[in-house]
């Protein structure tokens, strides 16, 4: 289930300067398993996996790879609850 406003991000840019500004970009998969739950305006960086039965918080902004069965919350996105 993903909530409104969830914005999912795939591509991703160099950190030097010279090369950004030459334009190149590139793109990182994002994954998501089973029976996840994102909540309305989570953001999802490039890159992320979200592992089966997990719950993002409405608003958060993942950066990371989520854990199975973790609740995650926040700007950046931290594990609050395991669930069982």
């Amino acid at each position: 289930m993903v909530g409104p406003n969830a914005q999912f991000y795939t591509s991703s840019h160099p950190l030097d300067a010279e090369l950004r500004c030459s334009g190149l970009e590139t793109a990182k998969t994002i994954k998501v398993g089973k029976r996840v739950w994102i909540g309305g305006g989570a953001i999802i960086m490039p890159g992320v996996t979200i592992g089966d039965d997990a719950i993002i918080g409405a608003g958060a902004v993942v950066t990371k790879n989520v854990a199975a069965k973790t609740v995650v919350a926040g700007n950046p996105a931290k594990p609050i609850r395991q669930l069982i």
